[in-house]
């Protein structure tokens, strides 16, 4: 499961947060299906944050991994 959202991270997600100088790291996938990021760059600090971990980033990985149940963003 873990390199299925590392796939869809690195082929559709990264290169669109590049876009406006943020990015994405995938810190964990748990067993009950909870992946768990962190925003980088300038998604880090930006206050849409939860809006593109949302609509964006939860949203991309779950039409691609129906099992996933959400999508986290956790704090360095």
């Amino acid at each position: 499961m873990r390199e299925k959202v590392e796939r869809i991270l690195r082929e559709k997600i990264r290169p669109f947060l590049a876009l406006k100088g943020g990015g994405v790291e995938l810190v964990e996938v748990t067993e009950d299906n909870i992946v768990r990021v962190k925003l980088s760059g300038a998604c880090a600090g930006c206050p849409f944050a939860q809006i593109t971990l949302t609509n964006m980033v939860e949203k991309t990985i779950k039409s691609e991994i129906p099992q996933i149940r959400k999508v986290e963003a956790v704090q360095s």
